[in-house]
């Protein structure tokens, strides 16, 4: 069986490509030439493959063939230099693998925004992504499915859990602009609100069963993600609560009315990160909070510019005695 290149091989075998002479790439090594003609020329004879020309001319030439190895080089490379990044991490407490799970109605531009930044900081560290509504991501910290947890405020937060406020989200009561609600001049009664259908999200967990939350209509529907519910209240199948940050674009571009309803709460909610006491969070775990907590916040500037315009456009277009002041904000188990 004849032997793998090995790192030392393919890291001289780069080198020389990519400064297109012996003598460079010697000295970008801090080898001698005479090692590294001799490193190349070894390489060869283990691959039976000629990996440049050096006939006519002074400097060496990727061959065809070398050309095809020289993506493969680079690929082992990296994955070398990860596994050596990956156990530089571990001697340092660095995490493995950080799983988290988030509820729907964290804003969904703070978060991948934050993952980005993760991605570069901790190359190393994989990631596990749930997103879930009301109790999953209780449900994921109970089962030590999680590391962390981001969302709102439990109903009872447990000697067992860390929580950590990293900043504030809203939900907004929407329908579209053919709906009933939508046509209601004037802040809704709770009386006419029971009458319409109510689109709520459901928990697919069994922490919050039996409980019901800011739930007014006679007749709901039921579903189990925010983005399926945001589709059915576009087609006009009835009304619900969605996160902010979700529906400012559709009611900007006139495809939601936003409602002002009585019954619906009018204060922002906390969001926090969550841990279990007993396996606080590692280097990457807790930059990962902070990091969330920088980028809620430009996320709520940008939300408030976006809503106080809408507020203006609507003020110019409505006529005089029939301008509504509608809610922006509702309470966070509001789904």
């Amino acid at each position: 069986m004849q032997a793998n290149p090995t790192l030392d091989q393919l890291q001289v075998f780069l080198a020389v490509a990519e400064t297109g002479s012996f003598s460079r790439a010697a000295r970008h090594l801090n080898r001698a030439q005479s090692v590294i003609s001799y490193t190349i020329a070894n390489l060869e004879g283990q691959l039976e493959l000629k990996l440049f020309t050096r006939e006519g001319t002074r400097e060496p030439t990727l061959t065809a063939e070398g050309k095809a190895m020289l993506a493969d080089a680079r690929r082992m490379i990296g994955v070398l230099q990860d596994i050596r990044a990956r156990a530089d991490g571990l001697k340092r407490g660095l995490e493995a693998e950080l799983a988290i799970a988030v509820d729907v109605t964290v804003p969904s531009p703070a978060l991948v925004r934050t993952l980005a930044a993760f991605e570069v900081e901790f190359p190393s560290v994989s990631l596990k992504l749930n997103v879930g509504a009301l109790g999953v991501i209780w449900d994921q910290l109970a089962q030590r499915l999680s590391d962390l947890s981001f969302g709102g405020q439990p109903q009872t937060l447990g000697d067992e859990l860390v929580s950590v406020r990293v900043g504030d989200a809203s939900m907004t009561p929407v329908a579209a602009p053919g709906h009933p609600l939508a046509t209601y001049q004037g802040r809704v009664p709770l009386s006419e609100v029971r009458e319409h259908i109510q689109l709520v999200v459901s928990d697919v967990s069994k922490i919050t069963e039996g409980k019901e939350f800011s739930v007014f209509a006679y007749r709901t529907w039921r579903m189990t993600d925010m983005s399926t519910k945001r589709d059915l209240i576009l087609s006009g199948l009835g009304w619900g609560g969605l996160p902010t940050w979700m529906i400012l674009e559709d009611v900007s571009a006139g495809r939601l009315k936003i409602l002002d309803l009585e019954p619906y709460p009018e204060r922002p909610y906390p969001l926090h990160a969550f841990y279990r006491a007993d396996t606080p969070p590692g280097p990457a775990g807790s930059w990962l909070i902070e990091r969330f907590k920088e980028e809620l916040p430009k996320v709520c500037s940008t939300l408030q510019h976006m809503s106080e315009r809408e507020e203006r456009l609507r003020a110019a277009q409505e006529p005089d005695g029939l301008r509504i002041s509608p809610s922006m904000t509702a309470a966070s188990t509001a789904r």
